[in-house]
């Protein structure tokens, strides 16, 4: 693994790491989802400093360089968290949808009940 591309994991794993923690502090994400950003974080950090987990994974997985299996594995974990935020997305507008219509059904229900009064 090249130098260059050592130093760019380290500053990307430490800015990511602090801008996780400076969120974190201001509430702005929950912290179920901050472990996520900082196991990447500890992990971009950890092949950094030990490159030879790269090579072995590359040679393993039959990577031609380590930095290909860097990226590729970076891909895979952000397709995986997309993923999952697809679903909690899908999740809470079925929850939206459902709560709306509940909503229409009690105003409907008040309205009906102030129509019989009069």
């Amino acid at each position: 693994m090249s130098p260059v591309l050592r130093i760019v994991l380290i500053i990307g794993s430490i800015y990511a790491l602090s801008v996780v923690v400076r969120r974190v502090k201001r509430r702005k994400i929950r912290i179920a989802d901050s472990v996520f950003w900082v196991c990447c974080a500890v992990l971009l950090t950890l092949i950094a400093l030990f490159p030879q987990i790269a090579f072995f994974f590359s040679g393993l997985l039959g990577f031609l360089s380590p930095s290909n299996f860097v990226f590729c594995a970076i891909i895979a974990l952000m397709l995986v968290k997309l993923f999952n935020l697809s679903c909690d997305v899908s999740r809470l507008t079925d929850k939206t949808e459902q709560l709306a219509q509940e909503i229409a059904l009690l105003e409907k229900a008040d309205e009906d009940r102030t129509d019989a009064k009069d």
